[in-house]
C-alpha cells in the first residue's frame, strides 16, 4: 500500500532468463525505491514451464507490492528472430498478469527509457543505471543489471506521465 497520495509503479525489464523488476513510489517530484530484484528462469525448464513460473512470480510480486502501475520495456527488433519471438512471449505473460492485477498498462522502447533517464537514447548501461542511483537515493547502482533496467522503465513512466499531466494541465489552464 503507498502513502496518501503517492503511485506505486512496477518496471519491469523482460527477459526468458531473467526478468527484471523495480517497485517504485513516487509523489511525482520524489521517488522511493520500495523493491528491486529478478525473477530467474528455471535453467534446464522447458520454455513453457519457465512461462509458467514468471507468470507464477509475477503474480507473487503483484501481490505483495500493490503497484497501480505497469512501465514495461517495449520489444526492440532483435537480430535473432527466434529470441525476439521468446522476449514477445515472456512480455504477454507480463501484460496479461497485470492486466488480470488490474493495473493500467504502459510500454516505452528501450530508446525512450534512456532518454527519460539520461537524455540520450542510446546510453550505456552504467549510465542508466547510475541515473538510477542517484535519482532513487541509493548508496549503488541496484544488481543485477535487470532490476536496475526494471527501475529504470519505471522511473521513465513516472518522468513522462508528469510531463504530460504538466502539458495537458496547462493546455486547459490548470495550474498545480
Amino acid at each position: 500500500m503507498t502513502p496518501s497520495g503517492q503511485v506505486r509503479v512496477l518496471g519491469i525489464d523482460p527477459g526468458s532468463e531473467s526478468m527484471g523488476f523495480g517497485v517504485v513510489d513516487t509523489d511525482g517530484r520524489k521517488h522511493a525505491l520500495v523493491a528491486a530484484g529478478a525473477i530467474k528462469a528455471i535453467p534446464k525448464a522447458s520454455f513453457p514451464a519457465r512461462l509458467v513460473a514468471i507468470d507464477s512470480q509475477l503474480t507473487s510480486i503483484l501481490e505483495k507490492y500493490a503497484p497501480q502501475v505497469l512501465s514495461i520495456e517495449d520489444t526492440f527488433y532483435a537480430v535473432n528472430v527466434k529470441t525476439a519471438i521468446k522476449l514477445g512471449h515472456v512480455r504477454g505473460v507480463a501484460i496479461v498478469a497485470a492486466a488480470r492485477a488490474g493495473l493500467s498498462i504502459f510500454e516505452y522502447s528501450p530508446a525512450s527509457i534512456k532518454s527519460a533517464l539520461v537524455g540520450y537514447g542510446r546510453a550505456e548501461k552504467a549510465q542508466v543505471g547510475e541515473m538510477v542511483r542517484l535519482l532513487l537515493g541509493l548508496k549503488a547502482v541496484p544488481e543485477p543489471h535487470d532490476a536496475a533496467d526494471a527501475l529504470a522503465a519505471a522511473i521513465c513512466h513516472i518522468h513522462t506521465a508528469g510531463t504530460l499531466e504538466r502539458i495537458l494541465a496547462s493546455e486547459l489552464g490548470i495550474r498545480k
